[in-house]
């Protein structure tokens, strides 16, 4: 049976309220900081704790995050340019990512979030 994707907000992308409503919708969304990682965790520890934890990290950080995922084994990465997305469009792609995607066609992916926009 497929497996519904964990998600991690990395410190670029955590929001509060993102991380609230997707669980609200059923969703399993973890962000930085918590009990596993630190507020000022740098991305390589980022993508290896969220990695350690089965989870697809999302990101704003293109420019960091994008090279980082192709020297390392992972759980899968998202992207998203910023400037292009509000709080809601975000919820609404973010969610139909999760919907319709498994963790196992994550591993080792890097995806645009304009692909559920």
């Amino acid at each position: 049976m497929p497996i519904k994707p964990l998600l991690h907000l990395d410190s670029d992308a955590s929001s509060k309220t993102l991380a609230r409503v997707l669980a609200e919708r059923g969703h399993d969304v973890t962000r930085t900081p918590n009990e596993w990682i630190e507020e000022d965790a740098d991305d390589e520890t980022q993508l290896r704790e969220a990695t350690q934890r089965g989870r697809i990290v999302f990101t704003f950080n293109i420019k960091d995050f994008v090279p980082l995922a192709y020297t390392q084994t992972h759980a899968g990465l998202l992207v998203a340019d910023q400037e292009y997305w509000t709080l809601s469009s975000l919820i609404r792609a973010i969610d139909r990512m999760l919907t319709e995607t498994t963790t196992e066609e994550w591993i080792g992916q890097v995806r645009w979030l304009n692909q559920w926009r």
